[in-house]
């Protein structure tokens, strides 16, 4: 092979070079005749995107890291979780389009953000008001989906990736992964606040130290974050210098993301020539799964053992007029209703089937393909041929069911080992995560407001909020808070936020957002904090409703506490920015002692110029 036609690759977790390899599981006639002529091919990273160990832990710990989003909450890894064969592990239901819940046009989504503003204000969503937004499509895995030309359900990642900062092409073939990996940190309802730019996240990314949120770090994010570096630095690793641009952040993303690669299932073992590591069963259920009659492998072809032909069907689950897929994107009448083929590798792990997560268990998938006793219906507009003459009766639908089921599990991503290893997110750790403990008094329409407090508190964290909800609209309230828990239902307030007015008009149409920058001196490390917020509300007992309580578990990040690199850092995260400037002058203004830089006692412009002098010399 030439130097010119080698194509860096991964296998298992290993680079190398190669050339393409294709091939296709054989079949006796009258039987399995294992030949090892196939496998799953090597991964071709694209000429501009070419593979560095650098780059690839970078991309990992963006993909697990919350402070990619604006609520701090939610990362790649949320919702695309390893154990889960990189899938969603939650069951979260949005109500389709009737916007009714449990009727047939429900979706199995994705839980998101909280709606909020251009300044990450709460806003109540039409639909799913101050709780998470959740998606109309249920989450693909970025499990081998190294090997597909185009990603999403229908296609929208494109193989030609543009950046989309500067509008170039930053990849003109192979670059899937990259165009996939840019749309969910803008996405209002997955991670971000209305109108967040690629800009805004670099900067973001420029002053919050690496993964801070995750805990039970795997080791070669351990090693990579053991000095703690900036992610300045780890672009630096990565890139040769410290700027930090959407094009990087997807290089490095895509990268990590063409490590996952699967192919150490039974299946695998079996097509290598471990005749036992498929029982019996598994055996005849993957002879089934090829037979004429039940045409399961006319779409997830074994063609290079993906299970996936990566192409896109209509296979008549819900009506077109719901989701018209593919045809969204192409415009193209013949694409009407369809959807991306998934690969069948590790399905056994997953929660839920479907682009709209409509099933639950592999039992129910095969009933519908069977048009067995209580399967939901099947909708004939432009479905797919092949689906109506389908033949599966059930003891070859469970030979099928246990073949996918277990035949095609690989064991590192079910027990979460390299390079499916993962860290314990924010999200996944009751303990540090805020609740509401009750509590509160009914204001106008007899609603009681309804606190949000669904941003972690870690200290250092200077977009911390706390929201509240159903409240009068536009009334004037404040918030909270205490060190001791509620009695009756009621906090007895330490400390006090300023007074702001709620939006919106009516009973129960309120919203406000009180910002807290959890910065040293706010709060300590395992301290609880109760928060709730008062509405002078006419309608209320007193004149004043209460809203519900919030229990508040303070903690710091995997980083460590915060403590200030020098006087004009004054949240004490490590770094001197426009966050210090800010916070300085609030301080400075209202004549805070935290705006005492020189220590002398007094708030002055002695003070201003002690930290304009410490503010240009920086850390």
């Amino acid at each position: 092979m030439s130097k010119a036609g080698r194509a860096a690759s991964v296998r298992a977790g290993r680079v190398g070079l190669v050339g393409p390899v294709v091939g296709i599981l054989a079949l006796g006639a009258l039987g399995l005749a294992h030949v090892a002529s196939a496998d799953v091919p090597p991964v071709v990273f694209p000429v501009e995107n070419p593979f560095s160990e650098e780059k690839r832990v970078l991309g990992k710990i963006l993909f697990f890291d919350e402070q990619l989003s604006t609520s701090n909450n939610v990362a790649c890894a949320t919702c695309h979780s390893m154990p889960r064969a990189g899938a969603e592990p939650r069951l979260a239901r949005h109500p389709g389009d009737d916007n009714i819940l449990n009727t047939p046009d429900d979706i199995q989504g994705s839980p998101g953000v909280i709606r909020s503003d251009a300044i990450n204000n709460y806003e109540a969503d039409a639909v799913f008001a101050l709780t998470p937004q959740i998606t109309g499509r249920s989450a693909n895995s970025p499990i081998n989906a190294a090997f597909a030309p185009n990603l999403f359900w229908d296609g929208r990642a494109t193989s030609r990736f543009v950046d989309p900062q500067t509008g170039e092409v930053a990849i003109q073939s192979g670059g899937a992964l990259e165009s996939q990996s840019m749309q969910p940190l803008v996405n209002t309802i997955e991670m971000a606040h209305a109108g967040n730019t690629y800009e805004n996240l670099a900067e973001r990314l420029s002053r919050v130290h690496p993964l801070n949120l995750a805990t039970s770090l795997p080791a070669d994010v351990a090693a990579a974050l053991d000095d703690k570096p900036s992610y300045g630095e780890l672009f630096e690793r990565a890139f040769g210098d410290q700027e930090i641009t959407s094009k990087r952040i997807a290089f490095a993303i895509a990268t990590y993301e063409r490590t996952l690669i699967s192919d150490q299932s039974p299946y695998d073992q079996f097509r290598n020539g471990q005749t036992n590591a498929l029982t019996p069963a598994q055996q005849r259920g993957l002879q089934a799964f090829q037979a004429p009659q039940t045409h399961c492998n006319a779409c997830h072809t074994l063609a290079d053992d993906l299970f996936t032909g990566n192409g896109f069907r209509n296979i008549g689950l819900r009506p077109i007029a719901e989701d018209n897929g593919r045809q969204a994107i192409t415009g193209i009448a013949a694409d009407a209703g369809r959807f991306k083929v998934p690969g069948l590798r590790n399905v056994g792990l997953k929660r839920t089937f479907m682009h709209n997560g409509q099933f639950q268990t592999l039992t129910d998938v095969l009933r519908w393909y069977a048009r067995g006793q209580g399967a939901p219906p099947q909708f004939p507009q432009n479905q797919d041929p092949l689906i109506p003459t389908i033949q599966m009766p059930p003891q070859v639908a469970g030979d099928i069911q246990n073949f996918l089921q277990n035949g095609l599990t690989d064991p590192r991503v079910a027990n979460a080992t390299f390079p499916f290893d993962r860290p314990t997110l924010f999200s996944e750790r009751p303990t540090d995560r805020a609740t509401v403990v009750g509590g509160g008094v009914a204001g106008s329409g007899g609603l009681v407001p309804q606190i949000v407090v669904d941003a972690p508190a870690m200290l250092g964290n200077t977009e911390y909020r706390i929201g509240v909800g159903r409240v009068l609209g536009g009334a004037t309230l404040r918030l909270g808070i205490s060190v001791s828990p509620p009695v009756n239902g009621r906090i007895t307030p330490t400390r006090w936020f300023d007074f702001t007015s709620a939006s919106g008009t009516g009973s129960g149409a309120g919203v406000a957002t009180q910002p807290w920058a959890l910065v040293d001196g706010e709060a300590s490390t395992g301290q609880v904090l109760f928060a709730q917020w008062f509405v002078d509300d006419p309608a209320a007992a007193g004149g004043q409703a209460l809203s519900s309580v919030g229990r508040i578990p303070v903690f710091c990040g995997s980083a460590g506490c915060p403590s200030p690199c020098g006087p004009a850092d004054i949240n004490s995260d490590g770094f001197t920015n426009a966050d210090d400037y800010d916070l300085f002058a609030g301080y400075f203004e209202s004549g805070d002692t935290r705006g005492d830089v020189n220590a002398d006692g007094f708030v002055n412009g002695d003070d201003y110029d002690a930290f304009a002098g410490a503010f240009e010399v920086g850390c």
